[in-house]
C-alpha cells in the first residue's frame, strides 16, 4: 500500500553520497521512470518544481504513485488527464519538509519534459530535478525552504560541476510551458539558506 510520510526528516541526516547517487536520510522509492545519463555527463544544474495532486491538495499518496506508473485514473477526474504519462524527479520535498528519493543522482530522471537552458536542450541530461510539494501561487513552507537549501548544498559539495547559481525554476528552462515552482516561491529565501549551510560547512 501507497503512504504518505509521518513526520518531517531530520535535516541532520540528510547528505549526498556521490558514490552511490543516494541521499541518504530521505525515503526511498525506486521510479522505473529513469534512465542512464549520456556518456561522461555529470549533473550540471538544478532544477526546482512544484506539484500537487490533485491540484491543490497536499499530503496523499498520489505523487509516489504518479513516479511509481501505479496512479488510478479512476481515483479523481483530474487523474485522467495524467493517464500513460511516465515521469519522476530525483527528489520530492513535501509540505512538512520530509524528503522521498526516487531516482539517483547518476541517472536521469524524467522531470523536465522539453526544455533548453542557455542554448542546450534536453535539460534532463544535465539536470537534477527537485519537486516540491505545492503550487505556483500558493507559496511553500518554510520547513520545506530548509530541506531544499540543505540537499542543494549537499548537491554543491557532492558534484563539483554544481553551484548555487545554478538552480533555476522549470519555467527558467521551459518559459511559456511551464510556470513552476511559480510566483511564490521566494528565490532570495532559498538563496540565503544555501549559502548559509554551505558556509557553515565549510572547515
Amino acid at each position: 500500500m501507497l503512504r504518505s510520510p509521518t513526520g518531517p526528516t531530520d535535516l541532520s541526516g540528510l547528505r549526498v553520497d556521490a558514490a552511490s547517487g543516494r541521499l541518504l536520510g530521505a525515503r526511498q522509492v525506486e521510479s522505473p521512470n529513469s534512465d542512464d545519463r549520456p556518456p561522461g555527463q555529470v549533473p550540471e544544474l538544478i532544477v526546482v518544481h512544484g506539484i500537487s495532486l490533485p491540484p491543490g491538495d497536499f499530503g496523499g499518496p498520489w505523487i509516489d504513485a504518479l513516479f511509481t506508473n501505479r496512479l488510478p485514473v479512476d481515483a479523481h477526474p483530474y487523474f485522467e488527464t495524467l493517464a500513460g504519462l511516465q515521469v519522476s524527479a530525483h527528489v520530492l520535498v513535501r509540505r512538512d519538509g520530509s524528503v522521498v528519493q526516487y531516482v539517483p543522482f547518476d541517472r536521469r530522471a524524467w522531470h523536465a519534459g522539453p526544455s533548453q537552458w542557455r542554448g542546450r536542450e534536453r535539460c534532463n541530461d544535465f539536470s537534477i530535478g527537485i519537486e516540491l510539494e505545492g503550487t505556483d501561487a500558493g507559496g511553500y513552507e518554510r520547513a520545506q525552504y530548509a530541506a531544499l537549501a540543505r540537499i542543494i548544498a549537499g548537491l554543491c559539495r557532492a558534484y563539483a560541476a554544481l553551484s548555487p547559481e545554478g538552480v533555476v525554476g522549470h519555467s527558467d528552462v521551459a518559459p511559456g510551458r511551464k510556470s513552476d515552482p511559480g510566483i511564490a516561491f521566494d528565490w532570495p529565501l532559498l538563496r540565503t539558506l544555501v549559502r548559509f549551510d554551505l558556509e557553515a560547512a565549510a572547515p
